[in-house]
C-alpha cells in the first residue's frame, strides 16, 4: 500500500514510512493512494471468520507484504484479544460496544495495533521513537496501555487540564515507565495544535525521531475499519439497510467507517452525531467547513472545534459536498438532551449509555424518523463506568467499577502541568533524548 498526503500527492510513502512519520511535512494527513476493494466472497462469508481472522484478512489487503504473514498474524492476535459485542435494544436498534478492551474504550483497537506495528519496525533502530498524543479523554488511556514498556519508544500524552473525567485522568497519569503526561492549561484544540507544531518543526525532527498515535496517524484508522465489518457480520441477517450512527469529534471513527464502505462494506448510510461542537454537522448542512473554538460538554472526547480528519473525508469524496451529503447526515445535541436520553433509555431498555453513546443514539433516532425502514448500529465508544460521576448523578444510581478501573483509584497521579506553549513541549521532548 502506498500513502499520499491529502495536500501533496507527490508525497508518497510506504506503510512503514507513514506509520513512523505520523504526519506529512506539508501539514496534510496520509491517506491510501487507492483503497483496496475486498472481494465479494469475503463479504458473503463473513460468518466463517473470527474477529481476529477478519482483522488479518483486511490488514493484509492494506499492507500487502510489508509485514510478513506470521508477524502480522501475531500482531493481530495480541491486538484483538477482546470481544466486540452487539447489544440489541429493539428490532431496529443495535449498540456496537467497543469498550471491552483493557482501557475500556474503542481506541484500544487502533492503539494496540499501532503499538505492535511500531515495535515491529523499530527493532533495529538505535534511537528512541517519541510518540506524541493529544487526547480529549480516551485516546491517551488506550495509548498508555498499548505502548507501556515497549522497548525503544517514549510516549508523551497531552491532555487539557480539568477537561477529562477523573478516571480518564487516572489512566493518563498513572502508567509511568515510558509514558509521560503533560497537563495543558487549555483545550484539546490547543493540545492538538502543539502536537502538529512539533511535526512541522524540522529542527526538532532532526534532533529526535517523532511520530503520533492520534488518529492523524493512518495506522490508527486501518484497524478501526475491522469492527465495522465485525458489526455487519453479527447482524447481517437482521436487515438490509444498515445505518451506522457515530459519536463524532475528531472524525477518526467516522472516517474509518467511510473507508470500510469504500472497500465494500454494505453500509447504507452514516450519521455523524455531535455535541455542541457542531462544526461537521454544520458543514453537512451548508457546505462550509468553519472551525471554531471548542466548547466544554459532558461528552468531552468530542469537544473538538477543528476536527483534523475532515481533510481525509474531503479527500475521500474529492472535496465534493454533494457527494459527501449522499453518504451521511449530521446532527448536534445539547447536554440537556444527552441527560434526558440517558434517563429515557435506562427506563425503557435498562441500558446505560454514557454521554457519547447517548448522542449516537439520538443521532440514530433522528435519522430513523425520516427513514423507518433502516436498521441502526450505534457505536458505544467507552464503558459507562469511565463517566461514573455523571451517570450516577443523571440516573440516580451507583454503577460498579470494573476491576481494571477500580485498581486506578489508589494510584498516584503523575503529570507535568504546562501552558499551551510550544516551547514548553519542545523542552520536555528534548529532555527525554
Amino acid at each position: 500500500m502506498r500513502l499520499i498526503s491529502t495536500k501533496t500527492k507527490s508525497i508518497n510513502r510506504s506503510f512503514k514510512e507513514a506509520l513512523m512519520e505520523g504526519m506529512p511535512i506539508d501539514n496534510g494527513l496520509f491517506v491510501p493512494a487507492e483503497l483496496p476493494l475486498l472481494p465479494l466472497a469475503f463479504t458473503s462469508t463473513l460468518e466463517q471468520y473470527s474477529f481476529q481472522e477478519l482483522g488479518l484478512f483486511i490488514s493484509q489487503a492494506f499492507l500487502g507484504d510489508e509485514i510478513g504473514t506470521n508477524e502480522l498474524e501475531q500482531i493481530i492476535k495480541e491486538s484483538l484479544d477482546f470481544p466486540i459485542h452487539i447489544s440489541t435494544l429493539d428490532e431496529s436498534t443495535h449498540v456496537l460496544e467497543l469498550y471491552h478492551g483493557p482501557s475500556f474504550a474503542f481506541k484500544d483497537v487502533g492503539a494496540r495495533f499501532m503499538a505492535r506495528c511500531m515495535a515491529h519496525f523499530n527493532t533495529h533502530e538505535n534511537r528512541d521513537l517519541h510518540i506524541l498524543v493529544a487526547t480529549s479523554g480516551d485516546t491517551g488511556g488506550a495509548v498508555a496501555m498499548g505502548f507501556d514498556q515497549v522497548p525503544g519508544i517514549q510516549v508523551t500524552l497531552l491532555y487539557p487540564s480539568g477537561k477529562v473525567s477523573p478516571l480518564q485522568e487516572k489512566q493518563l497519569t498513572t502508567q509511568g515507565n515510558n509514558i509521560h503526561a503533560l497537563e495543558v492549561e487549555g483545550t484539546f484544540d490547543d493540545c492538538q495544535y502543539l502536537v502538529k507544531h512539533a511535526f512541522l518543526d524540522q529542527t526538532l525532527r532532526r534532533s529526535i525521531r517523532i511520530s503520533s498515535a492520534n488518529s492523524i496517524n493512518i495506522a490508527r484508522l486501518i484497524p478501526q475499519t475491522f469492527y465495522y465489518w465485525e458489526a455487519y457480520k453479527q447482524i447481517k441477517q437482521q436487515g438490509d439497510q444498515f445505518v451506522f450512527s457515530v459519536p463524532s469529534g475528531n472524525l477518526g471513527n467516522l472516517t474509518a467507517g467511510l473507508m470500510a464502505q469504500r472497500m465494500g462494506l454494505p453500509a447504507h448510510h452514516f450519521v455523524a452525531a455531535s455535541n455542541a461542537n457542531e462544526v461537521f454537522p454544520k458543514y453537512l448542512q451548508t457546505g462550509q467547513f468553519k472551525p471554531m473554538p471548542s466548547k466544554e460538554t459532558l461528552s468531552n472526547a468530542m469537544d473538538v472545534g477543528n476536527p483534523s480528519n475532515f481533510a481525509r473525508i474531503a479527500h475521500l469524496y474529492g472535496s465534493t459536498w454533494n457527494i459527501v451529503k449522499e453518504h451521511m447526515d449530521g446532527y448536534r445535541f445539547s447536554d440537556a438532551e444527552t441527560k434526558a436520553v440517558m434517563r429515557e433509555t435506562y427506563a425503557r431498555y435498562k441500558y446505560i449509555f454514557e454521554p457519547h453513546g447517548a448522542i449516537g443514539y439520538m443521532g440514530w433516532r433522528t435519522y430513523q424518523k425520516a427513514n423507518p425502514e433502516t436498521t441502526g448500529i450505534i457505536l458505544e465508544t467507552a464503558h459507562p463506568a469511565k463517566f461514573k460521576e455523571t451517570i450516577d448523578a443523571v440516573l440516580n444510581t451507583n454503577i460498579p467499577l470494573p476491576k481494571g478501573l477500580q485498581n486506578l483509584l489508589s494510584k498516584e497521579k503523575r503529570s507535568i502541568k504546562i501552558k499551551a506553549d510550544y516551547e514548553a513541549l519542545k523542552e520536555h521532548l528534548l529532555s527525554l533524548k
